[in-house]
């Protein structure tokens, strides 16, 4: 009887020692981000107080690109970061670590996996997740007044339409403008010059007086 008890928690201690020596890391399958920030939480059963640690994000199949990462343990302030260019920050507790990004563009697309690893004490100890494909929605501006219409081009095309036939309208009202002026100076000079001719004075017609024949002084003479 003693014997067996014996065997059975020989048995059981290394089941104990496999379970205690597994990480088990979890995530989301998928994420669909509309505003270029997401939140990618990563749960996981290990007891990381009083080890060091190491908890990271990869990003494409083959995990090529370490997209952020966070080193140290519960003794110490934690700080995300990356070291290709992604904006990153994040938080970490004894079940999840939450992996924030910023600024993503529609190119970075891709699946990305999650990389828990207990540097000491000893064994060494790393598990990575199935993935979570991030699908990032191009952003697109506010909608105004414009896109009320049914195109842009009638638009735009109205308004320079609009634009020269006003345009034209200020060119020809102006030209008549002037041109009345013009009329008016010249019908002026014209009035003052034909003012300006020299007139007799007194009545224009003549009187003449009636005939008399011219006298014949040589025939008094004789």
């Amino acid at each position: 009887m003693v014997l067996r008890l014996l065997l059975l928690a020989l048995n059981f201690i290394p089941s104990a020692q496999v379970t205690e020596n597994k990480i088990l890391v979890k995530q989301s399958p998928m994420l669909v981000v509309y505003n270029n920030e997401v939140n990618l939480s990563c749960k996981y059963t290990y007891n990381l107080f009083s080890k060091e640690f190491r908890a990271s994000l990869y990003k494409g199949v083959d995990s090529a690109v370490e997209v952020c990462v966070v080193n140290g343990n519960f003794s110490h302030p934690l700080q995300f970061h990356s070291n290709t260019g992604f904006s990153c920050d994040g938080n970490l507790d004894n079940e999840t670590v939450t992996f924030c990004l910023r600024n993503l563009s529609v190119n970075q697309t891709d699946i990305y996996f999650c990389k828990i690893e207990v540097m000491y004490p000893p064994p060494y100890l790393d598990e990575k997740s199935n993935g979570t494909i991030i699908h990032v929605i191009e952003r697109h501006p506010p909608e105004t007044c414009v896109l009320l219409w049914p195109e842009s081009k009638p638009l735009w095309a109205m308004t320079v339409v609009g634009g020269v036939l006003a345009l034209y309208s200020v060119v020809v009202t102006v030209g008549l403008y002037l041109y009345w002026i013009k009329s008016k100076k010249t019908r002026l000079l014209q009035s003052d010059y034909m003012n300006m001719t020299p007139r007799r004075l007194g009545p224009t017609r003549r009187h003449y007086q009636p005939y008399a024949p011219a006298r014949d002084f040589a025939a008094y003479r004789s």
